[in-house]
């Protein structure tokens, strides 16, 4: 009997000693956060009495001079720190520098190609209104034959090669073109259509070696104008006899029919160029007359189609 009461007496003596332990370490904890909290009241307290008296003393007053006395005891501290930082602050600076101007230069650069593209396309709009004004002052005026009614078109191929003097606009048969008809610019006069398709047509120009217009100036001397001796851009007043009189800076126009009296395919009065040289031989017939044509040929980008408005019957 005694071995089993000695065990039961040390659980006693153990659990009773666990319950002041504890009660213990409760009570300290409960009396240190008490003194912390009385601890800041009274530094909140004393701040602001400090504070109070600081504002309510004049600048002599001891808070005053101990502060400036603080201050000046500080200052090199400061200035040491403010040494040392700086190298730091400065490196920060330049990179953070660096990274803002890369920013601002991709913004910058965005804006610029954006700026280029609405440059572009306003350009290419202020030319196409400008083109179209010009046609339409054209059609409007008083020197667009009576009996045709206009087409404006583009040019969607431009000639192949300087030997070849042939052109393709975006309007074909469906826009009531025909094999024949006059083509022209503001300018002057540019070929005539020698094949049509559905929406696009071949034009053969002025300057091509198969081309030939009856024409005359306003002196009366008519003739007919043919491509140069060299390809391109060059045209020849030809068949202009001795008698007829015609000077450097003249106007050749169409004259609206041919040798003969016979209907030309080109209405009368388009002009076509002007007379840069003026010669004859002795030998020859008829004179030497150059012509530097009005439209310029290489740059060509619209042209008008003129579609009669009573057709005909097509030539051969």
């Amino acid at each position: 009997m005694p071995r089993t009461r000695a065990p039961r007496a040390r659980l006693a003596v153990l659990g009773s000693a666990a319950q002041r332990s504890a009660s213990a370490s409760y009570s300290s904890r409960t009396r240190n956060a008490l003194t912390r909290r009385a601890v800041m009241g009274v530094l909140v307290l004393l701040s602001l009495a400090l504070i109070t008296v600081y504002f309510r003393e004049s600048t002599g007053g001891p808070l005053h001079r101990t502060q400036g006395v603080g201050a000046s005891i500080l200052r090199p501290f400061e200035v040491g720190v403010e040494r040392i930082a700086r190298p730091f602050r400065d490196v920060y600076g330049y990179f953070h520098g660096l990274a803002v101007a890369r920013s601002q230069n991709a913004h910058l650069r965005s804006d610029l190609e954006r700026y280029r593209q609405l440059y572009i396309q306003n350009a290419t709009a202020l030319h196409d209104n400008v083109q179209l004004r010009q046609m339409l002052n054209y059609e409007q005026g008083p020197s667009f034959p009576a009996d045709y009614r206009p087409v404006n078109t583009r040019v969607i191929a431009g000639p192949p090669s300087q030997f070849e003097q042939q052109i393709v606009v975006a309007a074909g048969s469906n826009q009531g073109i025909a094999r024949y008809d006059p083509v022209v610019t503001p300018a002057g006069l540019v070929g005539d259509v020698t094949k049509v398709f559905s929406n696009v047509a071949r034009v053969t120009l002025l300057t091509d070696d198969q081309s030939a217009v009856g024409a005359m100036n306003l002196r009366g001397a008519s003739g007919l104008v043919r491509h140069g001796a060299s390809p391109g851009g060059t045209l020849i007043l030809d068949q202009v006899t001795k008698d007829q009189v015609v000077y450097r800076g003249d106007r050749v126009l169409t004259q609206g029919s041919l040798a003969g009296g016979l209907p030309s395919i080109y209405p009368r009065g388009i002009p076509i160029g002007t007379v840069t040289h003026v010669g004859q031989s002795d030998v020859g017939l008829y004179k030497d007359i150059q012509l530097k044509p009005f439209v310029d040929f290489t740059s060509l980008e619209s042209a008008i189609v003129l579609v009669p408005k009573v057709r005909s019957a097509q030539l051969p």
